[in-house]
């Protein structure tokens, strides 16, 4: 049965295909085996026609082709999904965009969110440091109660992204600053209290950030 289903997508993927985003999605550097170039929204309406199973969705995301791993994230019931199999599927995520899907349609539904992005925001790897700060986002945009040691924790390591100079984890740890100052007054002065130093380290890139963010919460508070 899970096969038909699998064998229904893909032939649902072909009919969506589009080779001009295909093509630009390889050399943007997204590397999988095959690449349908489906928009997420169509990617989305595709997920919308089969219920969630959990055995489902290990097999799509088994397979190395990028709608059905994005798919995986979105048919995978959330209070079937363990800690255990989200730390090895971050192991295997070396795309922005799947980390993208991955913590907005499952990491954050589940009831481990708080600690797998606690656990995750110092890690030397990169894709997973980046999800740990994804992950804590969408926890802010949700309104998910956090203990004060876990936000102390991440504007720490918030603040060690942005000082480590420009990268992906840098921009996305930026981002989630954002989300967080975004709450209230109070935790926009906790941010820039964070980052005070920034407007007179000399250095350019720091004293953006620090701009940035001033502005960001001048204009959403």
């Amino acid at each position: 049965m899970t096969q038909e289903i699998i064998k229904d997508i893909r032939i649902q993927l072909r009919r969506f295909m589009n080779g001009v985003v295909s093509d630009s999605l390889r050399r943007s550097g997204v590397n999988y085996k095959l690449i349908f170039g489906v928009s997420l929204p169509r990617i989305k309406q595709i997920a919308s026609g089969y219920t969630p199973d959990k055995q489902l969705a290990e097999q799509l995301w088994e397979q190395d082709v990028r709608e059905l791993k994005i798919l995986a994230t979105m048919l995978y019931p959330p209070e079937e999904f363990t800690q255990e199999t989200a730390e090895q599927w971050i192991k295997n995520i070396h795309h922005l965009e799947l980390v993208e899907q991955l913590t907005l349609n499952l990491l954050r539904h589940t009831p481990y969110a708080v600690s797998l992005a606690s656990g995750w925001l110092n890690s030397e790897e990169e894709y997973t440091a980046v999800a740990g700060f994804l992950l804590m986002s969408r926890l802010f945009a949700q309104g998910t109660p956090l203990p004060e040691e876990t936000v102390q924790l991440f504007l720490d390591q918030a603040e060690i992204a942005c000082s480590d100079g420009v990268s992906r984890k840098q921009r996305i740890a930026v981002g989630a600053l954002k989300r967080y100052g975004s709450q209230g007054t109070a935790q926009a002065k906790q941010v820039l209290e964070k980052f005070a130093r920034y407007p007179d380290s000399g250095v350019p890139e720091q004293e953006e950030i620090y701009n940035d963010l001033k502005f960001e919460f001048e204009y959403s508070l």
